[in-house]
């Protein structure tokens, strides 16, 4: 008996645990099986990867200050983090990966990179 491949159907041949004729066709059914199958996911991966590019992009010293106005500038969403860290002292910092910020006075945030 003759096996198929996953994604296209055609005949299989060589060894005898293939699943797919051609990478080409590895690809594109790996590519289907793990694409984010909801726009929610999606969008908020996009959006979390975005905040991490613009706290990047101002810090890229591990540790500086920056202004809400920079922030929102560059686009930056206050609603999308991936973790919170609070101090012994009671200090809350957002983090984005590890990438995080401390709201200050003033309007102001102090950006860290966490080792």
């Amino acid at each position: 008996m003759q096996k198929q491949c996953l994604e296209c159907g055609d005949n299989i041949v060589g060894r005898i645990d293939k699943k797919f004729c051609s990478d080409g066709c590895r690809n594109a059914y790996n590519n289907k099986v793990n694409k984010d199958s909801k726009n929610l996911i999606r969008n908020t991966n996009n959006r979390l990867r975005k905040n991490y590019r613009i706290l990047e992009a101002l810090n890229p010293n591990q540790k500086t200050k920056t202004s809400r106005a920079k922030l929102i500038e560059a686009g930056f969403d206050f609603n999308y983090f991936t973790s919170i860290y609070t101090t012994k002292a009671g200090t809350v910092y957002y983090f984005v990966y590890d990438q995080g910020y401390l709201p200050l006075e003033g309007d102001y945030y102090a950006l860290v990179k966490r080792e």
